[in-house]
């Protein structure tokens, strides 16, 4: 048996799918304060969208050298991508990097870390559709959809919850696009993964998109007036919550149907809530009765949707 065969395996246990998807959603969850903290630690204000885009460009430039650093100890060889894969890491650039984070950097600025946090959830309806209906990767199953649908009515139980029903285009909107550009990307990673390594992938798509990113604030006008060790050491953070966590998730992509793994994207929102109201004192979104049946209903729409899949397969 060839290392391939012993680690395919070993990453379809649903131990090690559960604690690496919940890993890369609690660092995800991270960010949605993170990164408003780091507005005001840069003193980026609300309506300065180009300096919001060069510090995305910082953040995912960082977490791509990263990536390909760690990737690299880890392969114990240096991580280059050949020249057939070159194509495919510019698609997850423009798709995961630039047209994900422009629209969310915005979007954020323009609404609570709770709402964005909730709306990014959409991510696994539409990642599942794609997968089953666009590229034919799996079966569209009536238990797939029923467990999407509980874990989506918690996140709008959780979004009833923090009684805010305004919506905005630049604000609400954005952060659905990148929900959209995402859900796109996460089907392109599991489909280029099958013959690149996804590390290799995650680390240069970053790197890609982040200089490009990087160009358009630029170009656009932004600039970062404020740089303290803090705000260094929360780029830093932010870069660091990139690089491991998107890995970790095309490696479990890669081994394992995508509706198995994206439908933990349903405790984004969980951690989402949970950090913004302890960092961003966004309390009155997080609490109560109906937060907490929110949250079950997230877990048991994973559990209905992972068991569907273990039980295919055996």
């Amino acid at each position: 048996m060839n290392k391939s065969e012993k680690t395919e395996p070993w990453l379809q246990k649903s131990c090690v799918v559960w604690i690496g998807a919940l890993l890369c959603c609690a660092l995800w969850g991270s960010a949605f304060p993170g990164i408003k903290i780091g507005y005001r630690l840069f003193e980026i204000e609300a309506s300065d969208t180009a300096a919001q885009i060069l510090f995305a460009g910082c953040r995912f430039t960082l977490a791509g050298i990263l990536a390909v650093v760690l990737g690299s100890i880890s392969a114990r060889k240096f991580l280059f991508p050949e020249k057939e894969a070159v194509v495919p890491v510019l698609w997850l650039s423009l798709l995961q990097t630039v047209l994900q984070y422009v629209f969310f950097y915005v979007g954020l600025a323009h609404t609570s870390g709770v709402k964005a946090s909730i709306i990014e959830a959409m991510n696994v309806f539409v990642a599942i559709l794609v997968a089953s209906v666009l590229f034919h990767q799996e079966k569209l199953t009536s238990q797939k959809m029923i467990g999407c649908a509980i874990g989506f009515l918690g996140v709008v139980l959780i979004n009833l919850s923090g009684m805010d029903f305004q919506i905005s285009l630049t604000g609400e909107g954005f952060i659905f696009f990148s929900t959209v550009a995402y859900a796109f990307s996460s089907v392109f990673l599991k489909r280029f993964s099958a013959k690149y390594n996804p590390v290799m992938l995650s680390g240069y798509q970053f790197i890609a998109g982040g200089i490009l990113m990087i160009l358009i604030g630029f170009l656009m006008g932004g600039r970062i007036q404020q740089v303290s060790l803090p705000a260094m050491g929360l780029l830093f953070y932010l870069a660091m919550v990139s690089a491991v966590a998107y890995s970790i998730w095309g490696i479990l992509l890669k081994y394992n149907p995508v509706s198995k793994v994206t439908v933990f994207g349903f405790m984004n929102p969980v951690f989402g809530v949970l950090l913004s109201a302890l960092l961003l004192e966004e309390q009155e979104q997080a609490s109560g009765a109906m937060s907490i049946l929110a949250l079950i209903l997230v877990c048991v729409g994973i559990y209905v949707v992972n068991f569907k899949t273990e039980r295919t397969e055996r």
